[in-house]
């Protein structure tokens, strides 16, 4: 788990009070800013939080790293009467660097995570002076996430909020997440980012890309199980799926071998199914002609043998029973031939 020192910086100007999240923009970063803080000191006993605002009269720490929730809530409670203004980014970043600076415990690693829900104003909208101090807070060790919600995001593909994030990274140290307004809560959508990966003891890959439109259900998570929750769940249903890929590869791999065979075998089957194709009438045609071969020299042998007066036992009578008049007639016929031979 990460050993740090962070500070929360929320934006406290007059965009806060629009309803687009529930119950309204200030509470939502209320609440984001209580989960930051537990799952931050949960982390790590060694770890410290700081509070600030950045709009009302200008940017104003309210706690420096602290482990205790009731000051964060008080310090909430406080900035809700100070909500007005328009937001600071650059002075308010440069204060928090400031307060980092004089942390009790040196061993800590810097942090700022700053929340913008309303738009880019004054030097915060110059994309020249933020990656000036982006750098320089690279420089100095100083990670910074940025959580932009509602007026906070920006449009179009070009993000100032987006470069500043790209120049101050160091290591992949730094995060930017863009929260629309929906269903989902803002707390919920940071619970589940890469901005508190480390702190869960999750790897930022299992992690994955928030989707902006996220609706609840499965969050948006790989097979629909939030990793941060059940790790175990998440790691068994991804090793499945790589598995299930791997067969299926090898199935198909297999597949195309059998048959680039089965296309190389035709040629010759085919050579020597043809002869025995060919062979089969051939053969069948000389065996009908041998019997009629035979047929025709018996018929001549009974015929023969009946002109010189022999008895002859038809094939066709062999085996079956005369019938009463062929017998009779058969009678009449030995009994002429016997008469003719006397004669």
């Amino acid at each position: 788990m990460p050993l740090e020192s962070t500070l929360i910086v929320i934006d406290n100007s007059e965009y806060m009070r629009n309803g687009d999240y529930h119950p309204n923009r200030f509470q939502a970063q209320a609440d984001a800013v209580t989960t930051l803080f537990q799952t931050k000191v949960d982390s790590n006993p060694e770890n410290t939080v700081g509070f600030m605002t950045m709009a009302g009269k200008g940017p104003e720490v309210l706690v420096t790293h602290t482990k205790d929730l009731g000051k964060i809530l008080g310090a909430i409670h406080s900035a809700q009467d100070k909500i007005g203004g328009v937001a600071d980014i650059p002075t308010a970043i440069a204060v928090a660097q400031l307060a980092l600076k004089h942390r009790s415990n040196k061993n800590l690693r810097q942090r700022v995570v700053v929340f913008v829900g309303s738009p880019l104003e004054g030097q915060g909208a110059d994309e020249k002076y933020m990656v000036r101090l982006a750098k320089k807070l690279k420089k100095n060790n100083v990670a910074v996430d940025f959580v932009a919600f509602g007026d906070g995001i920006e449009e179009g593909e070009r993000s100032i909020l987006k470069t500043f994030v790209d120049n101050a990274n160091s290591g992949d140290n730094c995060h930017y997440l863009a929260v629309p307004p929906g269903t989902h809560l803002l707390s919920d959508m940071i619970l589940n980012s890469p901005i508190l990966a480390g702190d869960r003891g999750i790897p930022e890959e299992a992690m994955g890309d928030v989707p902006s439109g996220s609706t609840g259900g499965g969050g948006g998570f790989e097979f629909g199980v939030d990793p941060s929750l059940d790790p175990e769940l998440a790691m068994a249903l991804r090793m499945s799926m790589e598995e299930e890929q791997a067969r299926q590869a090898a199935a198909a791999q297999a597949s195309g071998s059998s048959s680039a065979g089965a296309a190389s075998v035709p040629a010759p089957a085919a050579a020597a199914s043809a002869p025995a194709q060919t062979s089969a009438p051939a053969a069948a045609t000389a065996a009908a002609t041998a019997e009629d071969e035979e047929d025709e020299e018996a018929m001549l042998q009974k015929a023969l043998a009946m002109s010189q007066g022999q008895d002859v036992e038809m094939a066709d009578h062999a085996g079956e029973e005369e019938s009463e008049e062929d017998a009779i007639k058969r009678a009449i016929e030995m009994s002429m031939k016997e008469h003719d031979q006397q004669q």
